[in-house]
């Protein structure tokens, strides 16, 4: 069942990229469980927002794999396939050190100055515990940023698109796995590279990241 804190909609955002946001964070981390129904009526209640908005959303998730719709039956979300890990990491290997080798040579000044307030926020985060899911929270929130400072809108909806199906596998693991404070604290490197301009350097730690997920949840399956 989802969760009960419900987040804000923002000024500038309309009613059904809200009601995407909110649903698809819940599908993204399960608490909207694979294989739950979703209903438009009771959704709809939930988040205060219309039906037309929240079909729109349905339509949007569905075309990234997050609810599979059925006809006569309603829309569910979509099940947690783990032998899909395989394929969505060899994409991200191929994508994900592309993304970082643009940003770091096509980044503003504004992004770049971003990247390293990120970075110090990733270093502060982590001298304090953290549970797991902050922790992966903060690793989606550190990818969008990099995938915001390609400067791609076509190669930041791809990124997010397979980043969100690699963290509905993580979220399925999260609790079988050790502190994964190790893995995120790679960002800070990164961000950093990034933000100074290094392609070359910023895609090799990119590899080495996204090789090093697909390691650690196969170590607990």
């Amino acid at each position: 069942m989802a969760g009960t804190d419900i987040p804000a909609r923002q000024d500038d955002e309309s009613y059904a990229d809200f009601a995407y946001r909110v649903l698809c964070d819940e599908l993204i981390v399960l608490d909207i469980k694979p294989g739950e129904p979703l209903n438009d009526d009771q959704i709809s209640r939930r988040l205060g927002v219309g039906r037309t908005p929240i079909r729109e959303a349905m339509k949007r998730l569905e075309s990234e794999h997050l609810v599979v719709a059925y006809p006569r039956r309603g829309t569910f979300a979509a099940g947690v396939d783990i032998t899909d890990l395989a394929e969505i990491s060899e994409i991200r290997q191929l994508l994900e050190p592309a993304a970082s080798s643009r940003a770091a040579r096509l980044a503003s000044p504004v992004i770049r100055q971003e990247l390293r307030d990120v970075a110090g926020e990733v270093k502060q985060l982590l001298a304090g515990k953290q549970a797991q899911r902050d922790l992966m929270r903060l690793d989606m929130r550190v990818h969008r940023l990099i995938y915001r400072a390609t400067g791609s809108r076509h190669l930041e909806d791809v990124l997010i698109r397979y980043d969100n199906l690699a963290t509905r596998i993580w979220s399925l693991v999260l609790q079988k796995l050790p502190p994964v404070s190790e893995h995120i604290a790679q960002h800070i490197e990164l961000l950093e590279t990034i933000a100074d301009g290094d392609a070359e350097a910023a895609a090799r730690l990119t590899t080495k990241h996204v090789t090093e997920f697909e390691n650690l949840i196969r170590a607990v399956l």
